[in-house]
């Protein structure tokens, strides 16, 4: 939905474009431990799903979302930490000031955002992708209709500019989980999948913090490092704040059918180990993979061909001016990371579909320090311009790319569950479990994530 503001807000104001992707990265940053481990609850309903345990399913679901529940106190503390926040990054005033505005009226949609993103589990995990897609669309549709009236000020509407760009999107995101509950609430699931048993259970709830918590920590490091990046390319000048922020936005829309298929992988993963099938888990996987590959590689010819394409949205007719060349030049540099970049999501998310969250935690630490220190070594130190920045962050895939199709070629995943398997025995070898047959392990989690 962010997408949406800037691509308005680019004709509204190209300063307050930029400061609208700035703060909704460090926005979504602030929330990720806790989508992090709600979305991990797809893993948990997949792996039942493949057991055959449905009535497991809506109790798991809900976990999820009591710990949402805790990002609203999270939330409300961060809106007057916001001028303290952004006066890091030492942008323009009027730059900062707009940050400011857009963020502190998101933080009132980030505990609706990961409501949602715990409730669309209980479809995810059981492959109806489809209608989450829907209640998406239909979100994204009341945020494109309320952003061209709040932002321009038609029909009788104020004109709020950024301001109304961030209530849109705030009333886009509430709209999903009580779309989400009337569907999940439904008589049908309620008999199946026991969605009424809403009550919390300390040890499902454990286990969902131990194997979740390390993903939403992945994800809070790479957004930390990649915010810490376009923070300290604001630096750099209006420009190069500007036609980065053209290429990222343009490169999340285009990414989103990758992102389904690394959703898609670590379903698929997750439902076939719980039937104790790694081998379909592996072939699954590499199928996904190769789709994403197809789909990149026209992407990329796309890219190079007519870029025209995907900048018109944000610069118009506007070819020959300045910001319209840097950003074709960054357009250029995502084409050459587009096949990293669709490696390491779909090796990540065949990865977390398993439960080897905590290597994935590991990597991400060092590769975040390692983005956030370079970055700070070419902007504060070398004194180099855009490009260079781009350079590291295209090496930066390249090595988490390598690192996590290395890790799933080893083979270590096959053998990690997150679920106790009543109807399919897990393997005498099994890893990170929590069966009945394997006591050591369920001691481990409780003594590792008490509650």
């Amino acid at each position: 939905m962010t997408y949406v503001d800037r691509a308005m807000l680019a004709h509204y104001s190209p300063i307050a474009m930029t400061a609208a992707f700035s703060a909704g990265i460090l926005w979504f940053a602030l929330f990720c431990v806790f989508l992090g481990i709600c979305g991990y609850v797809s893993t948990f309903v997949s792996q039942y799903h493949g057991d055959e345990q449905p009535e497991r399913i809506g109790p798991v679901v809900w976990q999820g979302n009591w710990l949402a529940m805790l990002s609203v106190p999270l939330a409300l503390a961060a809106i007057p930490l916001a001028p303290w926040i952004f006066s890091l990054a030492k942008h323009r005033p009027d730059v900062t000031e707009q940050e400011i505005r857009y963020f502190k009226i998101l933080c009132f949609g980030g505990p609706g955002m990961v409501l949602a993103t715990s409730f669309s589990c209980f479809y995810s995990g059981r492959g109806m992708t489809w209608v989450n897609m829907l209640i998406d669309l239909f979100g994204t549709a009341v945020n494109l209709v309320l952003d061209y009236l709040l932002i321009f000020g038609y029909a009788g509407c104020p004109e709020m500019g950024i301001a109304g760009a961030a209530w849109a999107t705030v009333v886009g995101i509430w709209v999903k989980p009580f779309i989400f509950f009337a569907l999940i609430w439904q008589r049908s699931n309620r008999a199946t999948y026991h969605t009424d048993n809403w009550r919390i259970e300390l040890p499902l709830l454990r286990r969902l913090v131990y194997y979740g918590g390390p993903g939403g920590m992945q994800m809070l490091l790479d957004i930390s490092g990649f915010t810490i990046f376009i923070i300290l390319v604001g630096r750099l000048g209006d420009m190069p704040a500007m036609a980065s922020s053209m290429a990222f936005s343009i490169n999340t829309v285009s990414f989103m059918p990758v992102w389904g298929l690394g959703m898609s992988a670590g379903i698929l993963v997750g439902q076939r180990l719980g039937e104790n099938r790694d081998d379909l888990a592996n072939r699954a996987t590499w199928t996904t993979y190769q789709i994403g590959m197809a789909y990149m590689a026209l992407l990329t010819v796309l890219y190079v061909a007519l870029p025209d394409l995907f900048l018109s949205s944000f610069i118009g007719t506007e070819t020959q001016s300045d910001l319209y060349q840097m950003a074709l030049s960054l357009l250029y540099f995502v084409a050459a990371y587009n096949a990293f970049d669709t490696t390491q999501i779909i090796f990540v998310s065949a990865l977390k579909g398993s439960g080897d969250t905590r290597f994935i935690m590991f990597v991400s630490l060092v590769m975040a320090t390692a983005l956030a220190a370079l970055t700070y070594l070419a902007v504060e130190m070398l004194h180099l311009d855009v490009y260079a920045c781009w350079i590291i962050i295209v090496f930066w895939l390249t090595i988490l790319a390598v690192t996590y199709l290395l890790r799933f070629i080893s083979g270590k995943w096959r053998t990690m569950r997150v679920i106790e398997q009543i109807h399919h025995p897990q393997p005498a070898d099994c890893e990170l479990a929590v069966p009945e047959a394997c006591p050591e392990a369920v001691q481990s989690i409780d003594q590792a994530a008490p509650v």
